[in-house]
């Protein structure tokens, strides 16, 4: 079996899917950080095409390093992994279909069916306390048993002015209860004084069940100080994108809690070795993921096949927008999402209306 094409296809809202055909009629179908979608397409089509077409999946470890290598100057991180992502996914979706299996039987096994996952709002930087409160109350009623707040604050060098931070988490917790887990996420937006102080109110009066990225993620030093200072088990790894970075991460960094993101650390295939790192030293995995399709879907496949991803799931929430390129939907039910049981990904994507919905295919 050799490839013989490589197509993507760029959404309206930033969304890039991945598209491998090969010489036996069966494709498969990745999906790329949303970060940045021009440059991401422009490197898969012009640097890694090159590497892939001809190539058999099969040798996806093979496929993986030759990409990691020969275009090591325009990573080893962010876009390159970015890019990697979406083409690492879609081989395995391959492979999935030629073997009539899902993906998480090829990678490992199930060691569950379904997926706890939890509801994560962004915050906008607009919305008003009670505007947030009410977002986050109306999901945690559709079965969720965790929720977090995201405040998108961003790397600073300094702290932000009148930060809304502990009202909104005060009128979240009001509103939802005490039984409803609760987590918290500064992306990257205080120092490390200000992340113990938020943090250490927050524990003491709201209960968390994690703090995410509280300090700037090139900071490691600084996720340290946080990390020692608090009880509560911090979070960290959406910036990291190789099992390099994570080594150094946990090295450093120290956070309780990995979050590999599928869709940027380099796909499946990275993933799995981040998986088995922080299993070596006892840290549970909790995927970061912003992609409620392709993205979600691989993060389900690989969350069933690592025994340390036992903790609720990130999940952002369907949108119709996207719902409507897929023949077929991911299954919600209580709070769970389930692990899809067709071959490959499970998801039987509408390439005429992905064609359609498009920008830019290249």
């Amino acid at each position: 079996m050799k490839i013989t094409n490589m197509t993507s296809y760029l959404l309206p809202w930033g969304s890039i899917f991945i598209k491998l055909d090969t010489d036996e009629g069966i494709s498969g179908w990745g999906e790329c950080s949303p970060m940045g979608g021009h440059v991401l397409q422009a490197m898969a089509m012009h640097s890694l095409k090159p590497l892939i077409i001809g190539g058999d999946p099969f040798d996806v470890e093979v496929l993986w390093e030759n990409m990691f290598i020969k275009r090591h100057k325009l990573g080893p991180s962010g876009a390159l992994l970015e890019t990697m992502s979406g083409i690492d996914i879609a081989l395995w979706d391959i492979l999935g279909k030629v073997t009539n299996k899902p993906i998480c039987q090829l990678i490992g096994g199930r060691f569950r069916d379904r997926v706890n996952i939890y509801y994560s709002f962004g915050w906008d930087g607009k919305a008003t306390v009670d505007e947030v409160v009410k977002i986050i109350a109306s999901n945690v009623e559709k079965g969720y048993g965790v929720a977090k707040l995201r405040m998108n604050y961003g790397p600073l060098k300094g702290e932000t002015l009148n930060d809304p931070a502990i009202a909104m988490m005060k009128a979240i917790r009001k509103a939802v209860g005490d039984e409803v887990k609760l987590a918290f996420d500064a992306n990257n937006g205080y120092t490390a004084h200000k992340a113990i102080q938020i943090g250490r109110y927050l524990e003491e009066h709201i209960g968390l069940a994690w703090f995410e990225e509280p300090t700037p993620q090139y900071d490691y030093l600084a996720m340290a100080q946080v990390s020692d200072a608090l009880d509560t088990p911090i979070s960290a790894g959406e910036h990291e994108y190789t099992l390099w970075q994570f080594r150094d991460l946990l090295l450093q960094g120290k956070p309780d809690i990995l979050q590999p993101d599928l869709v940027k650390c380099g796909g499946m295939t990275e993933a799995k070795k981040i998986a088995a790192l922080a299993e070596a030293w006892s840290k549970p995995i909790v995927v970061h993921n912003t992609q409620p399709t392709i993205g979600t879907a691989a993060s389900l496949h690989f969350c069933a096949s690592v025994s340390n991803a036992m903790y609720h799931q990130e999940f952002t929430g369907h949108r119709d927008e996207l719902l409507a390129l897929f023949k077929n939907q991911l299954e919600f039910k209580d709070g769970y999402l389930f692990v899809p049981q067709g071959h490959g990904l499970g998801l039987e994507v509408d390439e005429k209306k992905v064609l359609e919905t498009a920008i830019s295919v290249m």
